[in-house]
């Protein structure tokens, strides 16, 4: 089993604390810093844009109960660079970069080329950046940049619509990071079909909206270029692993017959859904890959440990208070109520109590070859404890898997 380590640097109110943003960036580094000395194998940092606390202010407020900004890190890239810097050993993973904002798939491929040819200057250089891409969390983050619906039919299918606008920008994006020269005449032609639609009303409002029976509508490609290839040409792509934000089977297995790509999991994952995943990438993992392994699909997981002083019922008693505080506080914050069993699912797939309750946890649920992205900072901007719950995993839990 492999150890990996969350970072969402989300500045919200946690006991009716929300510390600064220089504050916020401090306490990362610094936990950060400690994970490369305990050992964890990636860093992967949370990205997000724009000001939640302004959209709030717009009709349609995604989150109009949330206090504070849902994620400070808009590049990981440049924060890559800080890392790297100021570590020796950990890698850094993008949870997610979102490839439809600042500017598309184009500018992103080039960004993250940029990245690899600075990284690996030095020829001793082996950390790896992990790019996990998808189409980001929350719309508001793609309406600035043109991802709305153009037309009748756009706006009927819009949720169709949304997924073959994300499977153009992973084609554009994995074809230029292998180096192709390119234009929008090259990338694949999408459309809509009676499938694509969970049922007949669906497809008839889309059929509606298009003025005419059809078997088939094309989209116009959402992107239209000349010919282009992005610099710089000569990076280094050893140092580069790739993982698609997305659980449609379909989009996984389009990208991976570009390149070989993994799957990033988020915690409320279903356990089925994982191993569905983890079946079909053996047949479908690009063949250059070396081919699929668990690890490839690192899983989410929030931890909420107690090893502080006190009798093993104290620690496991205080553990499920801290959870259960921190998982209402991020429910009411989202919706604007607590939905208890929202809660309990929750609490139900984190890792909760005493170092021992948590390892007798893990045998219970995990696969002794998965990867786990530990989330230590969960509703939690005490960075003292962070730290000494990230000591606590890596000396008590995690030296049973070496």
């Amino acid at each position: 089993m492999e150890f990996d380590i969350f970072f969402s640097i989300c500045q919200t109110e946690a006991g009716g604390y929300m510390p600064d943003e220089r504050t916020m960036f401090l306490n990362f580094f610094e936990q950060v810093e400690l994970a490369d000395r305990l050992g964890f194998g990636t860093a992967w940092i949370a990205e997000s844009h724009l000001s939640t606390e302004v959209q709030k202010t717009n009709p349609g407020a995604v989150i109009p109960h949330f206090v504070g900004e849902i994620g400070l890190n808009t590049d990981i890239l440049q924060l890559a660079h800080r890392i790297f810097a100021r570590t020796k050993q950990i890698g850094v993973g993008s949870a997610i970069m979102n490839i439809l904002c600042n500017g598309g798939p184009i500018a992103a491929a080039e960004r993250v080329k940029t990245f690899l040819t600075l990284h690996g200057l030095d020829a001793n250089e082996n950390r790896l950046l992990t790019i996990g891409f998808a189409s980001g969390r929350f719309p508001f983050i793609n309406i600035p940049y043109g991802i709305v619906p153009r037309n009748a039919v756009e706006e009927a299918a819009w949720p169709v619509v949304k997924n073959r606008i994300f499977e153009e920008a992973t084609e554009i994006f994995l074809r230029l990071i292998r180096g192709e020269t390119l234009s929008s005449n090259d990338i694949t032609r999408r459309s809509l079909t009676r499938t694509d639609f969970r049922n007949d009303a669906d497809w008839q409002r889309v059929i509606a909206a298009h003025g005419s029976a059809a078997d088939e509508i094309a989209l116009e490609p959402r992107w239209k270029f000349p010919k282009l290839k992005i610099v710089p040409q000569e990076s280094r792509l050893d140092l580069l692993r790739l993982s698609i934000g997305s659980h449609d089977a379909a989009t996984q297995i389009f990208a991976n017959t570009l390149l070989p790509v993994g799957v990033f999991n988020l915690s409320i994952t279903p356990g089925d859904e994982i191993e569905k995943t983890n079946e079909r990438m053996k047949t479908h993992y690009h063949r250059d890959g070396g081919g699929w392994h668990r690890r490839l699909m690192p899983r989410t997981v929030l931890v909420f440990i107690n090893e502080e002083p006190g009798s093993e019922e104290d620690k496991n008693r205080r553990a499920a208070e801290e959870a259960r505080e921190a998982l209402s506080n991020y429910w009411r914050a989202l919706e604007g109520t607590l939905d208890e069993e929202k809660v309990r699912r929750a609490t139900s797939n984190a890792l909760v109590g005493s170092a021992a309750t948590i390892a007798s946890q893990m045998k219970e649920r995990f696969h002794p070859e998965d990867r786990l992205m530990l989330w230590f900072d969960f509703n939690n901007h005490d960075s003292q404890r962070v730290m000494r719950n990230m000591t606590s995993f890596m000396s008590h839990i995690a030296e049973q898997y070496r």
